[in-house]
């Protein structure tokens, strides 16, 4: 079934992630090269025979991957950079690590290859080579579910793509296996396949796990829409147990989004509900809504690149009312505007647990970010992540935004790219940033239309901080004497400052032409200084 995906209000970049099968091969064998040929490490500590360098090289490669995959998942709105960034250094660190290891004991191999697979509890296809999976491979790819005794809990059947023969023979293996499943992975398990094949694939898949008492189901990257959420039916209806359900690039349209809210009896026990790039619109966010008011207990809720609007985001934000356990909520991508903005400051008071927030492109304005940023600041005591970006937010609201920020002194991550906070904006915020928050990594400023002294003054600010790690203030108009302080601020530590190739020296209005615009921003500074952000009202 074709995947549907979200039209994107931001300007084309090209994806740097993620990398392709073949390039990802290409790695592999350098890493095996790396393990097997002369160097100093393998002088050292000795060089791994072919077999287990590539052994080694898979899972390191594969490690790698799914660590950058995960920042990028974090991160759905770049270009991939940062992940390609960590996928490289994974890798280097995780090679070094292999290579002082160096090559196993005999004894350790005949040891491992003696290993009782009969404790093992995770059942994993899909570190395989992306592929159609036919009944004759399936044979012999689900033949440990077979064995007696085996103890699988949780099974994995992602990224490969089941037809009918497969499935059919999948078949009798679950319903022998579902008494004792507690997680089944069924995402991305039917690519490819014709439309009416698919669901006959899930509607097998389905009847034979239903009754199975689950605790987590991730039907994720299937293209559901409805006829996919209804083919998953029996399922579906017999779960009352569920702690997690992932739904995510699964075209849950308003009638997928009302089927899914007709089938799932009971949500009591849910803690994790994933509903990132759908195409649900208002009215599906209504459906959606009612899983979440039925959702006592929930703690991570993603609702991300969902088209919801005004009258969708009141819903969700009412619906979150219910939920006083929530410490992760990812609402990103959508249009809830002001309307949306202020009715989530109403839900907000409730959250106290809430460690993480991402609120980056609902088209908040400053009426919205204010009345989000003053809830904020009453509650979430231990948030670590805050992040709002793409939302218009201007200097107006740069006071909110910064007293919330204040008082929120275990912040790890700020993100405010992409609004017109500028410099006095950036100059309060900073200043929000000088007391305590030792635990701060990472401050995301870019496009912010920051000129020399907004960055000269939340440079100076981070630098300071212990376990700080990354400033982006790419993307602003900052002159190049103001380039020139920023990189002299961070000259002990420069792979903290992330890259200014995009910022734009000459990108400032016509003053700056004329030599008014440094002693403008020299002004305001100096009128900055005794600038004191309030934690209180």
């Amino acid at each position: 079934m074709d995947s549907t995906t979200n039209s994107q209000r931001r300007p084309f970049s090209i994806k740097l992630w993620p990398p392709s099968e073949s390039t990802r091969q290409v790695l592999v064998q350098r890493l095996t090269n790396n393990l097997t040929s002369n160097s100093i490490f393998t002088q050292k500590y000795g060089a791994l025979n072919k077999e287990e360098a590539e052994e080694n090289a898979e899972k390191i490669e594969d490690i790698a991957f799914n660590t950058a995959n995960e920042q990028y998942d974090r991160e759905p709105d770049g270009d991939g950079g940062a992940a390609v960034q960590l996928y490289a250094k994974e890798c280097s660190k995780l090679l070094l690590e292999v290579l002082k290891r160096g090559p196993a004991a005999k004894e350790e191999k005949e040891l491992a290859s003696d290993k009782d697979t009969s404790s093992e509890t995770f059942f994993d296809i899909s570190k395989e080579q992306r592929a159609f999976i036919e009944a004759e491979e399936a044979e012999n790819l689900l033949r440990p579910l077979k064995e007696p005794g085996n103890c699988y809990t949780k099974i994995c059947f992602s990224n490969r793509s089941f037809g009918l023969g497969a499935a059919r023979v999948a078949e009798p293996i679950l319903v022998s296996l579902k008494n004792q499943l507690k997680e089944a992975d069924l995402s991305d398990f039917i690519a490819g396949r014709p439309e009416a094949e698919a669901l006959e694939v899930m509607k097998i898949f389905s009847a034979a796990l239903e009754g199975s008492v689950l605790k987590s189901l991730n039907l994720s990257n299937n293209a559901l829409g409805e006829k996919g959420v209804r083919a998953f039916g029996a399922l579906l209806k017999s779960q009352s147990c569920l702690e997690e359900l992932y739904l995510m690039n699964d075209g849950i349209s308003e009638e997928a989004a009302r089927a899914i809210c007709e089938l799932i009896p009971s949500t009591e026990k849910l803690k994790v509900l994933h509903f990132h790039n759908n195409m649900t619109g208002d009215a599906g966010a209504l459906a959606i809504s009612e899983v979440v008011k039925r959702s006592p207990v929930l703690e991570d809720f993603r609702c991300s690149s969902t088209r919801v609007g005004s009258e969708g985001g009141v819903a969700l934000s009412e619906a979150l009312e219910s939920c006083s356990h929530l410490k992760k909520l990812d609402l990103r991508d959508n249009m809830f505007g002001v309307e949306g903005g202020v009715a989530l400051s109403k839900a907000l008071p409730k959250h106290v647990d809430l460690v993480e927030i991402y609120l980056s492109y609902l088209n908040l304005e400053d009426e919205g970010a204010i009345a989000v940023a003053n809830a904020l600041k009453e509650s979430a005591p231990s948030l670590e992540v805050l992040e709002m970006a793409g939302n218009d937010v201007t200097a107006d609201a740069a006071p909110s935004i910064a007293a919330c920020i204040a008082a929120k002194q275990h912040l790890t991550k700020l993100n405010l790219a992409e609004n017109e906070l500028k410099d006095e904006g950036t100059i309060q915020v900073s200043k929000a940033l000088e007391e305590g928050h030792t635990l701060l990594k990472e401050v995301v400023m870019s496009s912010n239309f920051i000129r020399r002294a907004g960055a000269r003054h939340l440079a100076q600010v981070v630098i300071q901080k212990p376990g700080f790690m990354l400033l982006n203030i790419n993307e602003n108009i900052i002159s190049d004497d103001g380039i020139d302080e920023v990189k002299e601020i961070f000259k002990k530590s420069p792979d903290m400052l992330g890259s200014l190739d995009e910022n734009d020296p000459e990108g400032g209005d016509d003053d700056e032409e004329s030599g008014e615009g440094e002693a403008n921003e020299d002004e305001l500074e100096s009128k900055m200084k005794n600038l004191e952000v309030s934690q209180e009202e």
